[in-house]
């Protein structure tokens, strides 16, 4: 007898639908064979699931059992296809009406005792099955709340092969877990640091909140322990709140990485990535032999933070400069092409030298003017190019640590940082943009307009520092963005001047 049943694969951060056909015949010898390009994890699947049966009480059929994964063409991976493949051989020995498997889609691990175990992607297998327009899914219970936040299609979290036999057979009927999105939002959206935590560094804290404002990256120069760190933990908590389609994609992509939490809905909280300088090229930038969204695509709509910039490999920084431009990575293999999102805001720390203490007052640099060039030199121009705001970190005197005075809260500064980014929201409307990090050349004519005053300033800044042409772009998006800040239309001296501070530690300047 042949049964059809419906399950999906994870490509990229999206669902395929896949049809898993099960045909037992009892010509020839028993034997399971599997078709359809399955990796080794769903090859496996067959032994997991004859236990499985087993343990439950059903008897395996021992006849010929054929099960095609369709479409052949598209590589099957993964161990969500156990559930499937059991309610096939369950349908097509009748014990199950094969009527019912067309309006549900099945994922799950199945263990040997026949209880169901969580799986990864189970978001955009729900976005899938709606798309589909199926009746609902079936998954196991620990994915039931991440897969509810889809609207308009029902969602069944099992716990067992026999719930979801019985619920599928019209023995036992369940209700549709849900939950409450904005509930889900606001209990997800609650940072635990905050920048009233941070003593000192007024300047440093000023040109977080200007980057935050016009999504624009930034490399912090400074010796060791003056809080370069602490202050990149904090700049996720002044970005603006994460929408709910803003949470959605990153939910997705750190589902098909398996980072979710059992039982967690959504990740409504600015992702900070923060990987170790010794991170290969692939791990940051996504792949693999089976493609895995890599540390760029996790940052996204968050931030990324490299701390010790020159000490990255070469290769791995170069590759950081198409998802900084294009917000999207592009993962090429011999058998597909696959695209993950990667729009996130930039945040790199170094020390000014070698040891760390060049123009420190406190403590003597001991390196020579040839190993602080050479350190400075690992970080390339290109990529150096596409960071705006360059920004010295000096170290907090012991007066201002010991201040009792706390600064301002970031709710207070994500305010600010908000009504600037809805001032960008409106001006950008029709050119597919959202922050003035993202302007290009040709817009700067048309929406940095400069004050007579300003033009002054920028003239003898170029003049006097001797600051490059790429160098001159970066100064009017952000002086863009602190008008913005201010509720200017227009771009002011002041907004210019303080531009231009954070351009004094440009390539030969710091």
């Amino acid at each position: 007898m042949l049964s059809r049943a419906l399950s999906a694969c994870v490509y990229g951060i999206d669902a395929h639908l896949v049809e898993v056909e099960t045909d037992i015949t009892s010509k020839g010898l028993p034997h399971f064979s599997m078709v359809g390009l399955p990796d080794a994890a769903v090859k496996e699947s067959k032994d997991r699931i004859k236990a499985a049966l087993k343990n439950i009480g059903f008897n395996f059929p021992l006849k010929q059992i054929t099960v095609n994964l369709a479409p052949a063409d598209l590589k099957k991976e993964g161990s969500s296809f156990d559930l499937p493949i059991a309610i096939g051989i369950v349908a097509a020995e009748g014990a199950i009406t094969t009527d019912s498997l067309g309006d549900y889609l099945l994922a799950g691990e199945l263990s040997l005792d026949g209880k169901i175990k969580p799986i990864r992607g189970a978001l955009p297998i729900a976005l899938e099955a709606k798309k589909l327009g199926l009746k609902g899914v079936v998954l196991p219970k620990e994915n039931a709340a991440e897969a509810a936040v889809v609207n308009g299609i029902d969602i069944f979290g099992m716990g067992s092969l026999p719930e979801v036999i019985e619920f599928l057979g019209g023995i036992s009927q369940r209700e549709p877990f849900s939950i409450d999105i904005n509930a889900a939002m606001a209990e997800s959206s609650l940072y635990e640091d905050d920048f009233s935590d941070v003593k000192g560094q007024e300047h440093a804290k000023r040109a977080m909140e200007v980057a935050a404002a016009g999504s624009h990256n930034m490399l912090m120069v400074g010796p060791p322990g003056s809080g370069k760190t602490m202050l990149s933990k904090r700049l996720s908590t002044i970005l603006p709140p994460m929408t709910f389609e803003e949470a959605l994609d990153t939910t997705k992509i750190h589902s098909v990485a398996g980072l979710l939490k059992n039982g967690q809905s959504l990740l409504a909280i600015r992702p900070f990535q923060s990987p170790h300088h010794t991170i290969s090229d692939v791990a940051l930038i996504g792949g693999g032999q089976t493609p895995r969204p890599g540390e760029v695509s996790l940052a996204h709509h968050g931030i990324l933070f490299l701390d010790e910039l020159p000490e990255f490999k070469r290769n791995v920084l170069e590759v950081l400069r198409q998802p900084m431009e294009n917000g999207l990575v592009t993962v090429s293999r011999a058998v597909a092409s696959v695209t993950y999102p990667a729009q996130f805001v930039l945040v790199a720390a170094m020390n000014p030298c070698p040891c760390g203490y060049l123009g420190d007052s406190r403590h003597q640099c001991t390196c020579t003017p040839r190993m602080i060039n050479r350190y400075r030199s690992r970080v390339s121009g290109p990529l150096l190019d596409r960071i705006d705001i360059h920004v010295d970190v000096p170290a907090v005197p012991y007066k201002e640590l010991s201040n009792e005075h706390a600064g301002e809260k970031s709710e207070v500064i994500r305010q600010r940082v908000a009504e600037a980014r809805e001032r960008q929201l409106k001006r950008f409307k029709d050119d597919r943009m959202f922050a003035n990090g993202q302007m290009k050349t040709r817009h700067l004519k048309k929406y940095c307009k400069l004050a007579e005053d300003a033009h002054a300033i920028l003239d003898a800044a170029m003049q006097k520092l001797g600051l490059s042409a790429r160098a001159y772009s970066r100064i009017l998006k952000v002086s863009r963005t602190i008008a913005d800040l201010e509720g200017s239309e227009d771009i002011r001296s002041r907004h210019a001047s303080e531009a231009i501070q954070y351009r004094t530690l440009d390539r030969g300047q710091y």
